[in-house]
């Protein structure tokens, strides 16, 4: 196994193409990271205690891990890519009301070009709104860390804000368009993990403090159980249904056609991480807004729905993920242009009439499938609001799946699945031994 390890490294190494875009990620993301720390002019990065401890749990919390840390650290990448991904679930949902984003979405490039242009356009109009509000609430929670005037500082750090927003969206579009793998969900996953190390220490110094009784065994099953949720995670992302199309294929130099059994694997989470990414962002407007523009005095709105562990919060947000994976799996699955495609290639589903019926079919299939997918990626995003309550730490338990656990699966999976494409184009070994890893692709493959 490590022999093979290090030549599929190799491998790697000498594709020219591959090897520069791998450098070319792993050096904006080293960008972005350090970016992180760079905190607003203006602002005494010692006084910032009472930030990070208002991140230390609830909705915050996981805003913070999305942004890497830097919404604690009063960065000028503080917003994060959270405002570009609302922004891009107004515009998705407005081509479902409205006829003229309908009409863009289904043109070519000039379509998605405007779309890009409109989500853009859109994510600026909410930092202008968000900004002020995250500074606001700077000013009530760590008000001795701003040394300068508050409306020259207020006016100067919305526009940073905004302007380090735009920079981490570019950063990601250049990864997607110059190195490997979806730039913006990379961002996102290097955040993620970037926590990793200080919530793993904050859980074992908890178990193995004076006052926990379970010490190395409750820690011991504590891994145990994160690494069930871990496979179950893979398991659900590349789990299948696999619908068989007979194709007819003419046998060279006879007039006769010989059959072809080829099939299609419609995909249990066709969606993947992406409904508990929009599902997460709409979680976090209402909070934001509301808490932030009333200064950070309570409000019942906002205590309900900036407690993680709480009933309503779950309860709306696996809603939420439920609705979103059909929304998403609708867009990215279109049985209308799979039964054209088969029909023009002489293939059918056996016992399904080509065209409309086929059609009608996938849909079907599709419909029923997705729903206990949808349910699974629910009950899996939830999972660290239950840990919690066991007696896990915050910061740790949000690896039990939840946001955290599935986007890093889902990342990591397609991300390793675009590497071995480069492979396995070269005629390298991919990176599995046996059968290719699933991403969010699908089309027909012969069984």
């Amino acid at each position: 196994m490590k022999l093979r390890f290090i030549e599929t490294l190799q491998n790697i190494w000498k594709i020219d193409e591959l090897k520069n875009r791998i450098l070319t990620t792993l050096g904006f993301l080293l960008v972005y990271r350090l970016g992180c720390f760079v905190v607003l002019p203006g602002v005494d990065p010692s006084e910032l205690g009472e930030l990070a401890k208002q991140t230390d749990s609830g909705v915050l919390s996981l805003l913070d891990m999305f942004s890497g840390g830097a919404f604690s650290n009063a960065s000028i990448l503080g917003l994060g890519i959270m405002p570009y991904i609302s922004a891009s679930i107004v515009v998705q949902l407005l081509g479902m009301v409205i006829p003229y984003f309908q009409r863009l979405q289904r043109e070519n490039e000039s379509g998605r070009n405007k779309l890009t242009q409109i989500t853009r356009y859109l994510t600026v109009a909410i930092l202008i709104i968000q900004a002020p509000a995250y500074i606001y609430n700077l000013q009530y929670r760590a008000p001795q860390s701003i040394l300068c005037d508050f409306s020259f500082f207020m006016v100067a750090s919305t526009i940073i804000l905004t302007a380090g927003t735009m920079f981490v969206m570019w950063l990601g579009e250049r990864i997607t368009d110059k190195g490997i793998g979806n730039g913006i969900s990379l961002i996102i996953m290097i955040g993620i993990i970037a926590r990793l190390p200080h919530s793993l220490v904050a859980e074992i110094t908890s178990k193995f403090s004076a006052s926990n009784t379970g010490g190395p065994v409750a820690l011991l099953l504590e891994l145990l159980l994160l690494f069930f949720v871990f496979i179950g995670s893979i398991a659900l992302v590349q789990a299948t249904r696999r619908i068989p199309v007979n194709y007819a294929k003419k046998i060279e130099g006879n007039k006769q056609y010989g059959g072809v059994r080829q099939y299609i694997p419609l995909k249990l989470n066709a969606a993947n991480v992406m409904p508990i990414i929009f599902a997460q962002a709409l979680m976090f407007l209402p909070v934001t807004f509301i808490g932030f523009l009333s200064n950070g005095e309570p409000n019942g709105f906002v205590n309900t729905f900036s407690d993680s562990t709480g009933f309503w919060y779950n309860f709306v947000f696996a809603l939420l993920i439920i609705l979103f994976t059909y929304f998403y799996t609708a867009l990215i699955i279109n049985p209308e242009r799979m039964a054209e495609d088969m029909k023009r290639m002489n293939g059918f589903i056996p016992g399904v009439k080509p065209g409309k019926p086929t059609a009608e079919f996938i849909d079907t299939v599709m419909s029923r499938i997705t729903l206990p997918g949808s349910i699974m990626l629910a009950i899996i995003a939830i999972l660290p609001a239950f840990a919690t309550i066991a007696g896990v730490d915050y910061s740790f338990a949000q690896f039990y799946g939840g946001t955290s656990l599935l986007i890093l699966v889902g990342v990591v999976l397609d991300t390793l699945q675009q590497i071995e494409s480069y492979l396995l184009m070269r005629k390298y070994d991919g990176l599995m031994k046996s059968g290719r890893i699933m991403g969010r692709s699908f089309g027909a493959t012969v069984r």
